[in-house]
């Protein structure tokens, strides 16, 4: 094993759902992680070993009394920095709240001292049983960690809660244990903007841009789940937020411009990912424009710069992160915007390269700051490269 790597213990027990962590083992060897996989007599029936024993650090283990270890238990739980079950179902659940070691898997559980993270995966009748409830709330209260299901399909076609959380949350949620991430905003109060601003042509049209809203609202979410106090002030409607994020939402560069100032005045941080109009039509009109009235003619005028107006107002101590689309020599740009600005980060990424920006779960950013080398993530997803993001935040909060 690389001595830089992080051992992680994967854990899948015997749902449906095991087949997500085939995706989630993947995930965490190209994270560098070193992954060895635990799979349950009841997940074989689901998942065969041999596909994680292909992917994995290391051969998949299913047996408590293996001939080429005899106390395997023993070396996967000293060795681990984290274990992590995927999914786990109300057995596991309950076996582990209760101290039951009766296969490998929970035996490791034992004998580890190593943060333990749960994903439970069930139908909603299961998850909403008091049973389960107080066996989660047992796990909780002794420090694991929950990585709580979401609401979705599950087996059979049904809809409800207790689909196993995304890939994407499993795998932050390791990562935080094994890079010292988690909790480490604590206490940080952040304001991130996210979305497009829609500016009225008249009551049925405006003008906008490609924003999703993506990238701000994952950058809102993993600073609440690394411990911050966040409020998102969005112009999206139709991205998520955690349930621990403050959310305003928005139309307008005005409204935004509004919304954010009344936040930020506390904050310690503010991000500004939303690509907020630089134009909006001078004089908007009251009724639908009809055909027959002709091709209208617009007159635009400047929205009031909101990442400018943050930076003159700032408070002592205050770090402002703002960002930058470009479609050509994104880096010189970027760049001329950071010193014209005067904000303490800039992130640019040229949202005309494949899966960059707009409308994808990708994203290929660099990060500037004046004095400091550039930070580049390459493509990944938005919620890696808000990560990344909230690292170079931290490391600026520090000084």
């Amino acid at each position: 094993m690389n001595e830089s790597s992080r051992f992680v213990v994967l854990g899948v027990s015997g749902g449906i759902a095991a087949y997500k962590a085939v995706d989630i083992c993947r995930r965490l060897v190209d994270e560098g992680c070193h992954v060895a996989p635990i799979l349950t007599s009841e997940a074989t029936r689901f998942v065969g070993a041999i596909t994680f024993s292909a992917l994995a650090s290391e051969p998949a283990q299913t047996e408590l009394y293996d001939v080429k270890s005899r106390i395997p238990h023993t070396r996967l739980g000293q060795e681990a920095d984290v274990i992590v079950i995927a999914p786990t179902t109300a057995n596991v659940l309950a076996k582990i709240a209760n101290g039951i070691a009766d296969d490998l898997l929970t035996n490791t559980v034992l004998a580890s001292r190593a943060p333990l993270i749960l994903a439970p995966a069930m139908h909603t009748e299961m998850w909403e049983n008091p049973a389960v409830k107080a066996n989660i709330a047992t796990l909780r209260s002794r420090g694991v960690i929950i990585v709580d299901p979401e609401y979705g399909r599950l087996a059979g076609g049904d809809r409800g809660a207790g689909r196993l959380a995304t890939t994407e949350r499993i795998v932050e949620a390791v990562l935080s244990q094994v890079s010292g991430r988690a909790n480490d905003l604590e206490g940080r109060r952040i304001v991130v903007t996210a979305g497009g601003t829609k500016e009225a042509i008249d009551p049925v049209r405006f003008l906008s841009n490609r924003s999703s809203g993506k990238q701000g609202h994952a950058i809102a979410n993993a600073a609440a789940r690394r411990g911050a106090l966040v409020t998102l002030v969005t112009a999206a409607s139709s991205v998520d937020a955690d349930e621990g994020v403050t959310v305003v939402s928005v139309e307008t560069a005005a409204e935004m411009l509004d919304g954010v100032h009344r936040v930020a005045a506390e904050a310690d941080v503010v991000i500004m990912a939303a690509a907020v109009a630089d134009f909006r039509p001078a004089n908007p009109q009251g009724h639908k424009i009809k055909r027959s009235e002709g091709v209208p003619s617009i007159m635009l005028e400047p929205t009031v710069d909101i990442l400018a107006s943050l930076v003159e107002h700032r408070r002592d101590g205050q770090v402002i992160v703002g960002f930058a689309a470009e479609t050509d020599d994104a880096l010189e740009h970027g760049r001329a915007k950071l010193a014209s600005k005067g904000c303490d980060l800039l992130v640019v990424n040229d949202v005309s390269e494949p899966g960059v920006g707009f409308n994808h779960e990708t994203n290929s950013v660099v990060i500037l700051e004046a004095g400091q080398d550039d930070v580049s993530t390459g493509l990944a997803s938005k919620y890696s490269v808000a990560n990344v993001l909230l690292d170079r935040v931290m490391r600026r909060l520090a000084q």
